[in-house]
C-alpha cells in the first residue's frame, strides 16, 4: 500500500496530511504551529504526530506554504540588485534602493535595437555585490528575446556568484517593467525558498521516506521542486490556491467560493466546475503588479492573529500580525504574571503602544542595524518584554519606526490582543490559555467602557462583516465597496444571496459560520478536516504547463534585409502591445516563432506553424517528465488564435499558439468516498478524478 504526503506551511500553522493513493482516503492528518523565521521544526512537529507505518510508504510528497506570499507582504525578502536594460517608462517608484538602468533592448521583432552597455552592468554588479543576495535582470522585448538578459546573467554570475533571475524566464507577457518586478520579487525570494525546499528534503531523507516531491503554484497546479525553487515567485499564494483546491475536494463541490480563514489574512477565491478562476492580469501582491498567473482572489489583512489596539475610543484590527495573547500565555511560562501587570498611559496609545502588546526574540541573526534598532535590539530578550519595560530601560520613548523595521527584518516579533483571543473569550475556539486572553480583553475593553465579552463580541462581528464584504466584493466585481457595507448592515430591508455554496477553511472556520449566515443567505459548509484543507489541497491538485508560442509575420525585403521604418509609416511597436503597421513595397514574407525556447525563422508559415506545433507540445512533455508526472495519462490540448487586419492579405499577421498540458502526480484511478456529508465531521467523497 502507498501513500501521499501533503504538507503546507502557513503563516501560523504548519498542518499535514496523509492520503493512500488506492482510493484517495484521508487517513491521518495533524496539525503544529510554524516555527520562525526557521519552519522546519514545525514540519518536524506536524510530521511526528502521523503514523510512523504511513509516513514510511509515502511515495508523493506535495507541498503548499503562504511563506513566499508574507515574506513580500511583511517586506521581509533578501535584498536584491535590479537591472533594467533598454529605454524603461518606470511609473513609479522602485522596490530597490540597488539598481541601474543601461543601454540596450530589442524591439517587437526581436532585433537588436541598441548596443548593449555590459561595462555599466559590470561596474554596477561589483559596487553592489556585498549588499545583495540576488540579482534580477529585465531587458526591453526580451520575450522576443532573450540574448541581453542572458549576456547579463552569465556575467553577473561570473563576477559575484550570485544567483540571477531573467524576466523573460517567468512570463513570456508584453510589459516590461512588470517583467522587471516580478523577476526582482523572484530573486528575493530564492533564498527562503532554497532553505525551505531543502529543510524538508532533508527531513524526509532522515525518516526513510524516499518520495517524489512537488510544490503546489498559485494557479493551483502543482510543479516538480527543481522548477519551484527556480521560480519561487509562482508559489506565491499557493498556500490560499491549496486552500481552494482542498476545499472543492473536502465539500464535494465542483463549483464553489471559498472563505480560507489564515492568521495573516482571510482569502476570498472560487472554483468553477472542478478548475481555480485565474485573474486575468498577473498577480499583484504587496502592491506590485506582476506577470505571474495566479487564482484570482480577494484577500484582507484581517485573520487570526492579526492585532487588535485601541485608540481614541475605538479598536482597531490589523493590519499588522503577533502572536495571540493565549498562545503567549502557553509558549512562555510566566507570560500571564507580565501581562497582568503591564500598564500604559491612555496619551501614548497607538499601534505600537499598547498594555496588551509586547515584543521577543525570533532567534534570527541581525545583520544591519541602525543605532536606534540596536539600542531597542539590546534589550529585548527570549521573553516578552512590554512597551514599559522597553521606556524603563531606555530612559527614553522607544521608536516606533524602530520597533517595526525590527519587525520586518524577522529579528523580533510582536505579541497582543487578536481575534483568536476573542473566540477564547467567547468560549468558540479554545486551543490555547482562555485565561491569558480574557486579561487582555479586560484590560483593552476597560478603555472602551465595555466587559471582555461584549468587546470580544465586537472583535468578532467586526472580523466577519470584513469577510462579508471580501465574499461579495469578490463576486460582484465592480461593486463600490461602502455600498455593499451599507447592505450588510442590515438598515436597509435588503440581504445578499449567494446561489454557490461557501466552503469555510481554517482552525476557526466554524466559529464564524453562524455569524456569516446571519449576514448572507448563503450555504456555508465547514467540511471535516477544514483546519488542514490546504495540506489535502497540495496533494490533489493536477500538473499543469502552459506553453505559449508566437509566429509573426514581418515584411522583408527580397534582397533579405528588413525594410527600414518609415518615419510617418505607423506607430511603432511597443511593449504595451501595440501592433506595427509597416508600409511595405518589393516585399515578402519572413516568420519568426518566439518561443521559451528562443527565436527561429522560415520562409513558408506552413513550416513555421509545424515547427511551432510540435515545438509546443514538446516543451509541454519535457516539463511532465521533469516534474515526475503522469505523462500515460497526460493530455495536451492546443488553442490558435490567428491576427489579421482587414487590409491584411496572406498569412495571418500573428498566430499564437498555447499548449496546455494537463497530467496527474498520483494515479489517475484514485476516487475519494466516505460515507457522511461533509458538514456532519466526515466527508462523503464521491468520484472525483484528479
Amino acid at each position: 500500500m502507498q501513500y501521499s504526503l501533503g504538507i503546507d506551511a502557513g503563516g501560523t500553522y504548519t498542518d499535514a496530511a496523509i492520503i493512500r493513493d488506492s482510493d484517495g482516503e484521508v487517513v491521518a492528518a495533524s496539525k503544529a504551529l510554524t516555527t520562525y523565521p526557521d519552519p522546519l521544526h514545525g514540519m518536524k512537529t506536524a510530521i511526528d504526530r502521523l503514523d510512523k507505518p504511513l509516513l514510511k510508504a509515502v511515495k508523493l510528497v506535495s507541498l503548499s506554504t503562504t511563506l513566499s506570499t508574507n515574506t513580500i507582504l511583511e517586506n521581509t525578502g533578501f535584498p536584491v540588485g535590479l537591472v533594467l536594460v533598454g529605454d524603461y517608462i518606470i511609473p513609479g517608484d522602485l522596490p530597490t534602493n540597488y539598481w541601474i538602468a543601461v543601454a540596450g533592448g530589442h524591439d517587437s521583432d526581436g532585433e537588436e535595437l541598441k548596443l548593449l552597455d555590459l561595462d555599466s552592468v559590470k561596474a554596477f554588479a561589483l559596487k553592489v555585490k556585498d549588499k545583495v543576495s540576488a540579482f534580477a535582470v529585465s531587458s526591453y522585448f526580451s520575450t522576443r528575446n532573450p540574448e541581453h538578459e542572458l549576456t547579463v546573467k552569465q556575467a553577473v554570475l561570473e563576477l559575484t556568484g550570485h544567483p540571477v533571475v531573467c524576466g523573460h524566464e517567468l512570463s513570456r507577457d508584453l510589459g516590461a517593467f512588470e517583467r522587471a518586478i516580478t523577476a526582482f520579487l523572484n530573486a528575493q525570494l530564492i533564498p527562503i525558498t532554497h532553505k525551505f525546499a531543502g529543510s524538508i528534503t532533508e527531513e524526509c531523507k532522515s525518516r526513510g521516506i524516499e518520495a517524489n516531491l512537488l510544490m503546489l503554484k498559485c494557479d493551483g497546479s502543482v510543479v516538480g521542486i527543481e522548477e519551484a525553487l527556480e521560480k519561487p515567485i509562482e508559489t506565491i499564494f499557493s498556500g490560499p490556491a491549496a486552500s481552494l483546491v482542498g476545499a472543492s475536494h473536502l465539500s464535494r463541490r465542483e463549483t464553489c467560493a471559498v472563505i480560507d480563514i489564515g492568521g495573516t489574512s482571510t482569502d476570498v477565491s472560487m472554483m468553477q466546475a472542478g478548475i481555480p478562476e485565474l485573474s486575468n492580469r498577473g498577480a499583484v501582491v504587496g502592491g506590485w503588479q506582476t506577470r505571474v498567473r495566479a487564482i484570482r482572489m480577494e484577500t484582507s489583512a484581517t485573520g487570526g492573529d492579526s492585532h487588535v489596539w485601541v485608540k481614541k475610543d475605538r479598536f482597531n484590527v490589523g493590519p499588522k500580525r503577533v502572536i495571540p495573547l493565549c498562545r503567549a500565555s502557553v509558549l512562555y511560562p510566566g507570560f500571564l504574571e507580565k501581562l497582568r501587570k503591564s500598564r500604559v498611559s491612555r496619551s501614548h496609545l497607538s499601534e505600537s503602544v499598547q498594555a496588551t502588546k509586547f515584543f521577543v526574540r525570533t532567534g534570527f541573526e541581525p545583520l544591519e542595524l541602525n543605532k536606534q534598532e540596536r539600542l531597542i535590539y539590546r534589550y529585548i530578550g527570549e521573553e516578552p518584554v512590554s512597551f514599559g519595560d522597553l521606556l524603563g530601560k531606555l530612559k527614553q520613548r522607544p521608536s516606533s519606526i524602530a520597533l517595526d523595521s525590527l519587525i520586518r527584518k524577522r529579528l523580533i516579533q510582536a505579541i497582543g490582543f487578536t481575534p483568536t483571543d476573542a473566540l477564547h473569550v467567547l468560549g468558540e475556539y479554545n486551543e490555547w490559555d482562555t485565561e491569558a486572553a480574557f486579561s487582555g480583553a479586560t484590560m483593552l475593553g476597560r478603555l472602551l467602557k465595555q466587559d471582555p465579552a461584549d468587546f470580544s463580541a465586537g472583535v468578532k462581528q467586526r472580523v466577519t462583516g470584513n469577510m462579508a464584504l471580501d465574499l461579495i466584493a469578490y463576486l460582484v466585481e465592480g461593486m463600490a465597496r461602502p455600498e455593499i457595507e451599507k447592505v450588510l448592515s442590515g438598515g436597509h430591508f435588503t440581504k445578499f444571496r449567494v446561489e454557490l455554496p461557501v466552503v469555510l477553511l481554517g482552525g476557526p472556520a466554524r466559529a464564524y459560520r453562524e455569524s456569516l449566515e446571519s449576514l448572507i443567505d448563503a450555504e456555508f459548509l465547514v467540511p471535516e478536516y477544514a483546519d488542514v484543507g490546504n495540506a489535502i489541497g497540495a496533494l490533489v491538485g493536477k500538473g499543469i504547463k502552459r506553453v505559449e508560442v508566437l509566429i509573426k509575420t514581418r515584411k522583408v525585403s527580397k534582397a533579405g534585409g528588413n525594410e527600414e521604418k518609415k518615419e510617418h509609416g505607423g506607430e511603432k511597436a511597443s511593449e504595451s502591445g501595440v501592433i506595427e503597421d509597416t508600409l511595405h513595397r518589393e516585399m515578402e514574407n519572413e516568420f519568426i516563432v518566439f518561443s521559451p525556447a528562443g527565436r527561429a525563422k522560415f520562409n513558408v508559415h506552413g513550416e513555421a506553424l509545424e515547427y511551432a506545433e510540435k515545438l509546443g507540445r514538446k516543451l509541454v512533455m519535457e516539463y511532465m517528465t521533469c516534474a515526475g508526472l503522469d505523462n500515460e495519462n497526460l493530455k495536451v490540448e492546443l488553442s490558435r488564435k490567428n491576427l489579421a487586419p482587414k487590409s491584411w492579405s496572406g498569412p495571418p499577421m500573428e498566430t499564437k499558439l498555447v499548449f496546455v498540458g494537463v497530467g496527474t502526480p498520483l494515479p489517475p484511478s484514485r476516487t475519494f468516498h466516505s460515507n457522511k456529508s461533509p458538514d456532519e465531521g466526515q466527508t462523503n467523497r464521491k468520484n472525483y478524478k484528479t
